[in-house]
This record gives C-alpha cells, structure tokens and sequence, in this order.
C-alpha cells in the first residue's frame, strides 16, 4: 500500500479509535508529536552501523571499511587501527557492529563485513572480533565466514544481535543470485545462524547434529536481513527483511524454521511483475508478521523503544527505510502491528540504522557520502 498523507493518517486514526482492539491505544496516540531531529556528528561516509559503548561513545561503522569512534559530544574520531580488510563495493563493505554483553570486562567488540575470497571477484560476508583499547583493534581474528563465497556485490546481509544467553546471532543474505541455496540447509546462503563468542555452533541449536545441514544454521528461506532486534520482553529475535519488487517483510524468526524465500514471498520479480515460486503461503513456512506491497520501503536498522522519553511510544518497534526515506514507527498489541507512522519524511535521506541510546532517546544514520547522526529531541 503507497504511503498515505498526513490528514488521510488522522482520519483514519480516528475511525480506527472507536474499534474495540485499538481504542485503548488511541489516547497514547493523540499524546505523541514527531520528535524535532538534531545533529551529534556528520561527515561520516556511507555510515551502516551504530552501537554504543556503556560509557556514551559510539562505533560507528563507514561502508568503505573504516569503524570510528563518535564522542557523545559528536567529535568524530580517526578511524580505529586493526580493521581486515573489506570487499567494498555495491552492497558490500563494513556492515554491523556490536560490542560484547561483557564488554566492561573484556573490552572486545564484534563486526561484520564482506571478507574479499581467493578466487578473483567472489567474497561473503564475515563475523570479526577484536580489543578495543584506545584507537586501535587488538587480538583481531575471523571468527566466522559464510559458505560458499560468491561472486557479486550484493545482498550481504548482514545484522549482528547477542541473544540472552550471550549467543551471537548473524543475518545473512542469499547473494542475489544464489537465491535457491537459501532452501538448502548445506551452506549458510540466506541463513541466520547462531554462533559462540569464538564462532562455534552451540550443542542446542536446531540442526546441530543433522546429516546434511550446517551447525550454525538458525532459520532458512531468508533474502536479505538488514533489520533485527531482540524483543525486551520475550528475547525472541525480530527482523526485516527486503523483499524484490515489493515484499519487504516484517518477521519474528522461528527456531529452525523455513521463512520461504525464494519458493513463498509476496514480491515479485523485477519489471516483469510476474510471480516468485509457488506462492504467498504454505502450512510450513513461517508468515511474516507485516508485509510493504507493491511497493518497497527497503528495511534496515530495527530498534524497540523502551524507554518513555517520548510519550506514547514506549513498546514502539521503530525501523529504518531506504528506499522509503523515513523512519517508521509501527504500534504492536502483542504480536500485532495496528498502526505505522511515518517519520523524518522531510529530510529526503535514506535511514540505514536506528538505535536507542543510554538517554533513552532515539539515534538514527542518514546514509550518504556527508551522513549524519541524528537524535530524535521529544
């Protein structure tokens, strides 16, 4: 459905407030004002990721390869020593970064990127740790490596989310043109998979111990995850995902189970319109919570709100659009997503990752070659 205008939402918020399921929602609603953006820190190119440290510092990483420290002040550091190198190009480059649940102990910090392979053109995405310790990455190694590698600058993923039992969940894509292998549980290609610290699978995952199927493998059927987040309350790992021609979903990720791609999927294929795989749904395969058809808004960055620095809003889930050039905010009874609204529509700039801070408030990325972070002011 083609976003709609500002007095049309009201309209329809209202009509919607008098319906049983939402009219206890409406009263929060009417609270709420779009926050006011302001800049911490711009000059970044082509920012993909931000986390934050527990002292108020931000990693930020910069597609082209390089991971920055951002003070809370906005100072934006040189770029850290130690980094691998990265296959930057298209889709690829340094893509997330997160820093370890123990971080105040051990100091270390976890990225991903597209690792270049040892045939000429072909890459994957990776899993990096390493010490911070000032400006530099010490004890840096691989500690995982998508299989096979392709050729390709495309659909690379790739999220990094620390589950509650300090477990390492990483989104992979299915390369653009290996979207078949993504049924296959043989090889990691449109896969989530779940990881130790030290990049080995755990005894307790789906398939560990499954002739035929990788050990890391958390779920399957998977396109190109750029959005996920751990739900506060119940510790299951929601993502968003891009679609082809439409199709952009929404979905809470099943313990090993099938998310349909390339066979079920509501997107279409490119210019033609014609129909992917056999249909929309299938007993089997998990349905996504929310779909954007026919047109894509291009999901990346996710982020639950739980703070109450902007009234009305705590318990939002919040994403990223690229395409769509917004921040989205959907309202959720439980599992339900009843109402989405649009944000930040007038800066005209694609969100590539949104965050909540220490503060409580809301951070966002603009992806550009001058991109900025932005702090949503209630």
């Amino acid at each position: 459905m083609p976003p709609i205008d500002r007095r049309t939402f009201h309209r329809l918020a209202a009509r919607a407030a008098a319906l049983p399921v939402l009219a206890t929602l409406a009263p929060q609603a009417a609270q709420a004002a779009e926050p006011r953006p302001s800049t911490v820190a711009r000059g970044l190119q082509n920012p993909w990721s931000l986390a934050f440290l527990p002292d108020g510092r931000m990693l930020v990483t910069e597609k082209r390869g390089q991971l920055r420290i951002v003070e809370p002040d906005g100072t934006v550091r040189a770029p850290l020593a130690g980094v691998p190198r990265v296959d930057a190009g298209g889709q690829g480059g340094l893509l997330d970064v997160v820093p370890d649940p123990r971080f105040a102990d051990n100091q270390r910090v976890y990225w991903s990127f597209s690792e270049p392979g040892d045939d000429r053109g072909s890459n994957g995405t990776a899993v990096a740790r390493g010490r911070l310790d000032g400006n530099t990455l010490s004890d840096v190694r691989v500690i995982f490596r998508q299989q096979p590698k392709a050729g390709g600058g495309s659909h690379f993923g790739s999220r990094l989310v620390f589950d509650r039992d300090g477990k390492l969940f990483v989104t992979l894509g299915d390369r653009f043109s290996r979207k078949d292998d993504a049924q296959v549980l043989a090889n990691h290609i449109g896969k989530i998979v779940r990881i130790d610290t030290d990049g080995r699978a755990p005894a307790d995952n789906p398939f560990a111990g499954q002739n035929g199927a990788l050990p890391e493998i958390w779920s399957y059927g998977h396109r190109n995850v750029q959005g996920a987040a751990l739900h506060p309350a119940t510790g299951e790992l929601w993502i968003t995902e891009h679609g082809p021609q439409g199709g952009d979903e929404l979905n809470i990720v099943g313990r090993g189970r099938n998310h349909g791609w390339p066979v079920i999927t509501t997107g279409r294929n490119y210019g033609t319109g014609t129909r992917i795989g056999e249909g929309e749904v299938r007993d089997d395969v998990v349905a996504p919570l929310k779909h954007w058809v026919p047109v894509s808004i291009a999901p990346s960055g996710l982020a639950f709100l739980t703070s109450t620095r902007y009234p009305g809003w705590q318990g939002s889930l919040f994403l990223g659009a690229l395409r769509g050039q917004a921040l989205l905010r959907l309202e959720l009874d439980g599992n339900q997503v009843v109402r989405e609204e649009r944000l930040l529509t007038r800066l005209g700039e694609r969100i590539r990752d949104v965050r909540q801070g220490p503060d409580g408030l809301l951070y966002v990325l603009t992806d550009n070659a001058d991109g900025r972070i932005l702090r949503l002011e209630p």
